[in-house]
């Protein structure tokens, strides 16, 4: 049974940086197709970023420029790097990860996901 665990949430200035951690147990990671996603009070779950088995990487506007998803199979665990950090970044953040085999495009809805953990709290203060 797959298990992602997120870690790295916390509190930070406006401006400032966190680095968010996915690990994962179980199943084979390297496989994996991995997207962050994040969710804040009273809206939908949206998607951010993702990386391919291959390590291919595509972002979403909000976070383009900013972000940058990056996973390490020997550690079976992906990372999603957060610069100049604002306050609407506010959420829970969360890793997904799928299994893939062979080409598929870039996965950007939650129901495309078979793994998740459990979400970590990044606040951004103003």
């Amino acid at each position: 049974q797959v298990q992602l665990a997120e870690s790295g949430g916390g509190l930070v200035q406006t401006g400032g940086s966190l680095r968010l951690s996915c690990a994962a147990s179980g199943g084979t990671f390297s496989t994996y197709a991995v997207a962050w996603f994040r969710q804040a009070p009273g809206k939908e779950r949206d998607w951010l970023t993702s990386i391919k088995s291959s390590g291919a990487t595509n972002y979403g506007d909000s976070v383009k420029g900013r972000f940058t998803i990056s996973r390490d199979n020997a550690k079976n665990t992906a990372y999603l790097q957060m610069n100049d950090l604002k306050p609407e970044d506010t959420a829970v953040y969360y890793c997904a990860a799928t299994p893939t085999t062979g080409w598929r495009p870039f996965l950007y809805s939650p129901q495309q996901y078979d793994y998740w953990g459990q979400g970590t709290q990044v606040t951004v203060s103003s």
